[in-house]
C-alpha cells in the first residue's frame, strides 16, 4: 500500500477516533466529576456524609472499574442500540466508551478533591459555607491541577479503548488497523497506525502537562 492510498485512511481514522474520544470525555467528565465529589463528601466526617450511599457509589465504581474494556463493549451492545439506534460506528462507540471510562475518572476525581487542604474546607464550613461554595470556591480550585491531569489521563486511556472498539463494529484508528494492517497483512499500514496513535496521545499529554504546570504556576503566585 503507498503512501497515497494509506494517507486518506489514516486522516479517516484519526477523526473518527477523536471524535469518538472528545465526545466520550465530555459525557465522562460531566458523569465523572459530581460522582467523585460524591464520594468524598458521604464518606465517614463529610459534609454529607452518608455511609450506605458511598458504599453503593463505591460498589458499583469498583465494579465499572473491574470489567475489561471489550467485554464490557459487548456486554453494553443492547444499550448502545437502544440508546443511538446501532451498535455501530463512532457515534455508537461514545456510549460504552464513555461508560467504560466514568468509573475510572470518578476515582480520579476522589483522589485529586481528598488532597485538598482540610483546613480549607473547614473554614468554610465555620463560616456557615454550603455545599456549593464548598464545592465551587474550594474543592474545584483547589483540585484543578489534579482534576486537569485526570482528564488528561482519561483522554489517553479513552483513545486506547477507542482502538479496541474497533474490534466490535468501531470507526477509528483502531479499526482501520485491524482491516487493513491485520486482515489485509499490510505491515507498513500497521506501522504507520501505531506511529499515528504514539504521536496522538504525546500531543495529549504535551497539552495536558502545559495546562498543569500554568495552573500550579497561577496557584502559586496567588
Amino acid at each position: 500500500m503507498t503512501w497515497s492510498e494509506m494517507q486518506p485512511l489514516l486522516t479517516q481514522g484519526t477523526y473518527d477516533t477523536l471524535y469518538m474520544v472528545l465526545w466520550s470525555t465530555l459525557v465522562t467528565v460531566l458523569g465523572g466529576l459530581p460522582i467523585g465529589i460524591l464520594l468524598v463528601l458521604t464518606d465517614k466526617g463529610g459534609l454529607l456524609q452518608n455511609q450506605p450511599l458511598n458504599k453503593v457509589l463505591g460498589v458499583i465504581v469498583n465494579i465499572g472499574r473491574s470489567l475489561p474494556f471489550i467485554i464490557l463493549l459487548i456486554f453494553l451492545i443492547p444499550v448502545t442500540t437502544a440508546v443511538v439506534g446501532t451498535f455501530i460506528g463512532p457515534t455508537a462507540m461514545i456510549v460504552p466508551l464513555a461508560i467504560g471510562a466514568l468509573p475510572f475518572f470518578a476515582r480520579l476525581v476522589e483522589t485529586a478533591v481528598r488532597e485538598v487542604d482540610h483546613g480549607l474546607i473547614e473554614a468554610v464550613e465555620s463560616m456557615g459555607g454550603g455545599i456549593p461554595t464548598l464545592v465551587g470556591k474550594v474543592l474545584l480550585p483547589q483540585a484543578l491541577p489534579s482534576l486537569v491531569a485526570g482528564v488528561t489521563t482519561t483522554v489517553i486511556t479513552l483513545v486506547g479503548y477507542s482502538a479496541m472498539a474497533g474490534a466490535v463494529g468501531g470507526e477509528g484508528l483502531g479499526s482501520k488497523a485491524i482491516t487493513y494492517g491485520f486482515q489485509r497483512f499490510e505491515t507498513g499500514f500497521m506501522v504507520a497506525t501505531v506511529v499515528v496513535l504514539i504521536v496522538l496521545v504525546t500531543v495529549i499529554q504535551l497539552l495536558g502537562d502545559g495546562v498543569v504546570r500554568l495552573l500550579a504556576r497561577r496557584g502559586r503566585t496567588a
